[in-house]
């Protein structure tokens, strides 16, 4: 996806939440977010059309604030709104219960595997390090929860992946500077590199 098409569907999720199209936006907002996980505004886009959806009322107020902080300054609004939506109670359970099932449909079209899956593999025996390398190069592993997020990275950091957990660890950081846990990972990597 190219940075006019991301800007472009952003522009129609945000037209289908202003004209009440929740699942259009909620569709297009995702859409973003599957290519630029890293999207803040997709991300936010997500959750408010998943409240709207859902009938909370005040996410179109949120919306409607969201865009007036944008037009005064993009990286404050984006940080201003996850702190709202994050300290909103249910609402990341909510978009984790609703994207479950399509994203597991998804998962057979675009070669992918959820990290549940694969960790289930290794529960029943198999070696990370072989098993991983055999998925790495055949398809990609999706990651939908923090907790996953984490335990994946102590996996990588623990069978000699530190360039790759690093990767993963500077790119979760630029998005959660203030993440315990991340430096925590941090730590236990840069001290198993000495």
């Amino acid at each position: 996806m190219s940075t006019l098409s991301k800007f472009k569907i952003l522009t129609q999720a945000k037209d289908s939440f202003t004209k009440a199209e929740y699942k259009t936006a909620l569709e297009k907002f995702a859409e973003v977010l599957q290519n630029y996980p890293n999207s803040k505004e997709a991300y936010n886009g997500v959750i408010l059309s998943e409240m709207a959806m859902s009938g909370e009322s005040g996410a179109e107020a949120l919306f409607d604030y969201y865009e007036i902080l944008k037009e005064e300054d993009q990286e404050s609004a984006d940080i201003i709104m996850e702190e709202i939506l994050q300290s909103m109670d249910g609402s990341l359970e909510k978009l984790s219960e609703v994207f479950a099932e399509p994203l597991r449909d998804r998962l057979e079209l675009e070669d992918g595997i959820l990290y549940a899956d694969f960790k289930q593999i290794l529960d029943e025996g198999a070696e990370f390090r072989e098993t991983f390398e055999n998925i790495m190069f055949s398809t990609r592993v999706i990651i939908t929860k923090k907790e996953d997020f984490v335990d994946f990275l102590e996996k990588l950091i623990d069978h000699d992946f530190a360039e790759m957990a690093l990767t993963y660890l500077e790119n979760a950081l630029s998005v959660y500077p203030s993440d315990k846990l991340l430096h925590k990972l941090l730590k236990k990597l840069s001290q198993g590199t000495k």
